[in-house]
């Protein structure tokens, strides 16, 4: 009877120490996603500085400051990871363009507010790319949690499911955008 009671107990400590080692995992990947998001909003913050400054300059240039502008929104609008993902390639690809357009402008290229928000820019860029590298790093140690026994066993019973990495196969989002002139 004392060996049945040893085992019941000893269960009970693997299940629960099984059990927060999943939520701290789960956890560790949340503060991550709200990592990216702090960076992702300190470049939605800096992109209507950047275009009201180029617009100054360039304002026949409508179609562009339009499509960033949209870009933005729709990015900021995101809420899973894998849409968050798709949005962000489209807002990358448009800030392209937008530095594409103040090429032209040899004025621009020179203004001091104009190389600060670049500046900012490139530095958020950074900052994301980090971000990213840490989520990601945090999903897979949790994802292999839930998948590696005995912890499986927990994770599916408990409602424990996989994350998604914030990563992609498109070569455009995996350069960050280029504000050299």
């Amino acid at each position: 009877m004392i060996y049945l009671l040893i085992v019941v107990v000893v269960l009970v400590v693997a299940g629960i120490a099984i059990y927060n080692g999943l939520v701290q995992s789960r956890n560790r990947v949340d503060e991550a996603w709200s990592d990216i998001e702090v960076q992702l909003k300190r470049r939605y913050d800096l992109i209507p500085n950047l275009v009201n400054t180029v617009k100054g300059y360039a304002k026949h240039e409508e179609g562009v400051f339009t499509k960033v502008t949209a870009a933005r929104a729709t990015a900021m609008a995101a809420p899973t990871p894998g849409q968050k993902l798709a949005a962000e390639n489209q807002l990358s690809q448009t800030i392209r363009s937008l530095f594409a357009v103040a090429e032209n402008y040899p004025e621009l290229k020179a203004n001091q507010n104009f190389l600060q928000l670049q500046g900012d820019l490139t530095d958020t860029e950074d900052k994301i790319q980090a971000a990213r590298r840490f989520y990601n790093g945090n999903v897979r140690d949790y994802n292999t949690k839930i998948q590696t026994f005995p912890s499986n066993l927990f994770a599916g019973m408990l409602g424990f499911t996989a994350k998604t990495f914030f990563d992609d196969d498109n070569k455009a989002i995996q350069q960050p955008v280029n504000v050299q002139f």
